[in-house]
C-alpha cells in the first residue's frame, strides 16, 4: 500500500489535497444563509475539516521527495499549514455576510488538525514497516 500511494500520489494524495482544499475554502466563502452544515455542532465540522485537511497535507508532505525538511518533518508542517490557514481563513469569514471569526473555531481547527496528523502517522509508519517487511 505504501508503495501503491508513493507512487500514485499525484492522483491519489496531490489532487484529493487540492480539490478539497478548494472545496474548504468555497464552503466558507458562502454566506450563513447558504452554509452547509452536516447538522452536527460548529465545532466538530472544524474539527473534521482540518482533520482531513491535515490528513492530506501529512501525506503530501511525507511523500513527496524534493524538500527533504518538509518530508522530515511533515507532521510538525501540517499542523502548522492547516493552523495558519484556519487563521486565516478566520479572518476571511469576516468579509463573508453573517460569518464571524472565533477563536474556538480556529482551536478546534487545530485540535483536529493535531488528531488528524498523529493518527496518519501512526497509520502511515504501519504502512512503511508492512512494506519493508514484504520486500524483505
Amino acid at each position: 500500500m505504501y508503495n501503491f500511494l508513493k507512487d500514485h500520489r499525484k492522483f491519489f494524495i496531490y489532487f484529493p489535497l487540492a480539490i478539497y482544499w478548494l472545496i474548504l475554502f468555497a464552503l466558507t466563502s458562502l454566506p450563513t444563509k447558504m452554509a452547509v452544515s452536516v447538522g452536527i455542532n460548529d465545532k466538530l465540522e472544524h474539527f473534521g475539516a482540518y482533520g482531513l485537511l491535515s490528513f492530506f497535507l501529512y501525506l503530501s508532505l511525507t511523500l513527496q521527495e524534493k524538500y527533504q525538511l518538509l518530508n522530515k518533518y511533515a507532521a510538525t508542517f501540517s499542523v502548522l499549514i492547516a493552523s495558519f490557514y484556519g487563521m486565516l481563513d478566520e479572518f476571511h469569514q469576516m468579509l463573508v455576510p453573517g460569518r464571524s471569526t472565533e477563536f474556538l473555531d480556529w482551536l478546534a481547527d487545530f485540535l483536529g488538525s493535531v488528531l488528524a496528523v498523529l493518527i496518519s502517522r501512526f497509520i502511515f509508519e504501519k504502512l512503511k514497516m508492512a512494506q519493508l517487511k514484504k520486500s524483505t
